[in-house]
């Protein structure tokens, strides 16, 4: 090792990168693990920003011409300097890490900037949106843009506050499903699934870094493609959580494969963080069910008659009304049944089998005669030729205590006196290992409810919103106003089912749903032909926050398509109403952005970062939008001093208003910032902003 270390140090005196990246690559194989889940952390991805417009210093690659559906030029360049050219700006490159003789000069507009992982990055929003139903409630927020740096800008704003996170990543699958370095991984990839884990590696451990400690839990969906890795990843990663896959069934007909069984199913991972109870109690059947009945006789051939013999009794009844009338007493093991004659008119049954054999009933004679009068036990279909001439049925016990726990009501009660009984919600249910549940089904609950939203418009695999919803429920039941993120957010299904969730407890629930702008790899084909390129207009109407997640969010809300049209059809199971109701619900949507540290002085950044501002302080009410020119502004959940000269009255404000959370203060003065602090009120968190924001945003998670 130290020999190693020796040639490394040798390296670096020559070359300084190449002895860097020698260093890295040795630190990363000293770090493996004995045992365990050991893979390839292969180089970094990087993120293209079509539409930035390039700066000196970029990272840069050169596009191909327009209809060219070639991959182009892989090569990273670097901008050393722009100048105007007539109507152009003209960029002078140099190969990334190459020589002075490595130049050439080409059309900034004909560049990408490239971000990569290993790179600082200066996050900022900018709106593009929104939707207001929901009065004084909090926003969803939509973010447009690469998951990783979205995250890494969720550790601002967010760190240690999510209380769920549900994710849907791409499966591996070898499809075109997901991107690696700008490339599709294809099936064929010796390295995919290394890469596939280095890819969520990174992701899981900034998302990490949000769940809050004390309790939180992380849904992941996954198939059979990256389960047992992806097991394993998380197991590795919260070694302290308690951590369990199930099983959901999402085509109950089954998706046909070659030489393989027909598919039903896809994983659920459920990470527990904490104490992150599960809520038991409030997993509902999709449609309100008849109590059950069943034999009162027991099944189970152990419990003969010899077992207990307090529970081998006679049961009178009225043959002509089929009606118990009475209970007899519990006969000893010496007496025989035959010895019994029932009073006139009636029949006495005893718990026999049809062969014979002398069972015993669910209960003592007692509780089965209070059972009889209030309607729970009943007489089933006369049988002359059995050893007993009737059968005795019973509801079960869990049954009676919803009856009378108010969990299900009676809905007619029959000649006899016996009840049907419904339950008024659905029952209740423990959760299970396996699901299999009608409103899961990814089709209905998913492809077709998406397309009912909107018309004309695909996204590939949705997921069912009754599944996501069920799977959320179980942990958010009891917190309504829980912080949740989805960072492969897709179509936004987990944003619309926290929707739901707040309409039928009446929360204010709020989800951060992430998601890129990236077209499908069939239109970005024909796109490209059409001469068009990632950045124009007419492309980026076709990425999927664009076509699908920000459409499909404000369409749940209003209750209308994107052509204004009343969304036809209604929600089912938990809850049902027509889906052009809409929700009481509010959601922003937001791009994200990469500020170049070349271009940011003191404050010039500050309408990008007022959005995350805004969202520390819990995305409610109005936001500040511009530096104050009086030197402080308050708005409904936060303030903001820029000078300090003008603390006493932004704290007397701020002491006025009690909805207010968070009180900002710039400053670059250590004593000042507490001498402000301390004259805040209790409850109201002191957060000091540096009067540079490159010192306040400046990202370097994981690198």
């Amino acid at each position: 090792m130290s020999r190693l270390t020796d040639l490394i140090a040798q390296t670096k005196a020559k070359d300084e990168a190449l002895g860097r990246e020698l260093e890295r690559e040795f630190k990363m194989l000293a770090s493996r693990r004995s045992f365990g889940l050991n893979f390839e952390r292969h180089r970094p991805e990087s993120v293209e920003l079509p539409g930035r417009p390039v700066r000196r210093g970029d990272k840069v690659r050169v596009l191909p011409v327009r209809a060219d559906t070639s991959k182009g030029d892989s090569r990273l360049w670097k901008v050393i300097r722009i100048e105007r050219s007539a109507s152009k700006r003209l960029a002078h490159l140099q190969v990334l890490d190459g020589d002075d003789e490595n130049l050439c000069t080409v059309d900034a507009a004909d560049l990408c900037v490239v971000a990569e992982f290993r790179d600082y990055i200066y996050p900022g929003l900018v709106s593009t949106g929104k939707v207001e139903r929901g009065g004084d409630k909090p926003f969803h927020t939509v973010i447009n843009g690469e998951n990783f740096h979205a995250l890494e800008a969720l550790t601002y704003t967010h760190r240690g506050k999510i209380d769920a996170i549900y994710i849907d990543p791409p499966y591996n699958t070898g499809a075109k499903d997901w991107k690696y370095n700008n490339d599709y991984v294809e099936d064929d990839d010796l390295y995919r699934h290394s890469k596939w884990l280095a890819f969520m590696e990174r992701r899981i451990l900034v998302a990490r870094e949000l769940l809050n400690a004390e309790s939180s839990v992380l849904i992941v969906t996954i198939d059979e493609k990256e389960y047992l890795r992806l097991g394993l990843l998380l197991e590795q990663t919260f070694p302290g959580a308690r951590i369990q896959m199930i099983s959901s069934v999402i085509n109950p007909n089954g998706t046909s494969r070659p030489d393989s069984f027909n598919r039903v199913d896809e994983y659920i991972y459920f990470v527990r963080i904490g104490r992150a109870p599960i809520a038991a109690d409030v997993f509902l059947e999709e449609k309100p069910k008849e109590v059950r009945w069943d034999t009162f006789r027991r099944h189970n051939p152990a419990n003969t008659r010899d077992s207990r013999p307090n529970q081998f009794y006679a049961i009178f009844v009225d043959p002509s009304a089929k009606k118990i009338v009475r209970v007899g007493e519990p006969l000893p093991l010496d007496v025989d049944r035959h010895s019994i004659t029932a009073p006139e008119g009636l029949v006495a049954v005893f718990p026999v089998r049809d062969d014979g054999t002398e069972m015993m009933w669910s209960t003592r004679p007692e509780v089965a005669w209070r059972r009889a009068q209030k309607g729970y036990l009943r007489v089933g279909a006369f049988a002359p030729d059995k050893p007993q001439a009737f059968s005795i049925a019973g509801m079960y016990g869990g049954g009676i205590s919803d009856i009378e726990n108010g969990r299900a009501e009676i809905t007619k009660r029959m000649k006899d006196g016996s009840v049907r009984a419904h339950y008024t919600k659905g029952k209740a249910q423990l959760p299970t290992t396996n699901w299999t549940r009608a409103s899961h089904n990814a089709r209905t609950g998913g492809s077709d409810f998406l397309a009912a939203m909107l018309p004309g418009r695909r996204f590939p695999f949705p997921k069912s919103i009754y599944a996501v919803e069920d799977a959320l429920r179980y942990f958010l039941a009891e917190r309504p106003r829980a912080m949740v993120l989805d960072f492969f957010a897709g179509s936004g299904t987990t944003a619309h089912a926290i929707m739901r969730l707040n309409k039928q407890d009446g929360g204010r629930r709020q989800c951060i749903s992430v998601t890129n702008n990236e077209v499908a790899a069939d239109e970005q084909k024909a796109l490209c032909e059409a001469g068009l390129r990632p950045g124009d207009t007419n492309w980026e109407t076709w990425g999927i926050c664009d076509h699908i997640t920000k459409p499909r969010i404000a369409a749940a809300i209003t209750g209308k398509t994107p052509d204004g049209n009343p969304i036809k059809g209604d929600y089912k199971f938990t809850d049902e109403f027509p889906m052009a109701d809409g929700f009481e619900e509010n959601a922003e949507f937001f791009t994200l952005t990469y500020e170049a540290p070349i271009s940011v002085g003191h404050n010039k950044a500050f309408a990008r970062i007022a959005p995350l501002l805004w969202m520390k302080a819990g995305s409610e009410g109005r936001r500040i939008e511009t530096l104050p020119e009086n030197g402080w502004d308050v708005a409904d959940t936060y303030g903001l001093l820029t000078d300090l000269d003008q603390a006493d009255a932004y704290c007397a404000t701020i002491g006025n208003k009690s909805a207010i959370r968070i009180a900002y203060i710039v400053t670059d003065d250590e004593r000042r910032f507490q001498s402000v602090a301390q004259d805040l009120p209790d409850g109201v968190e002191p957060v000091r902003l540096y009067e540079s924001y490159l010192t306040n945003f400046r990202f370097s998670m994981g690198r």
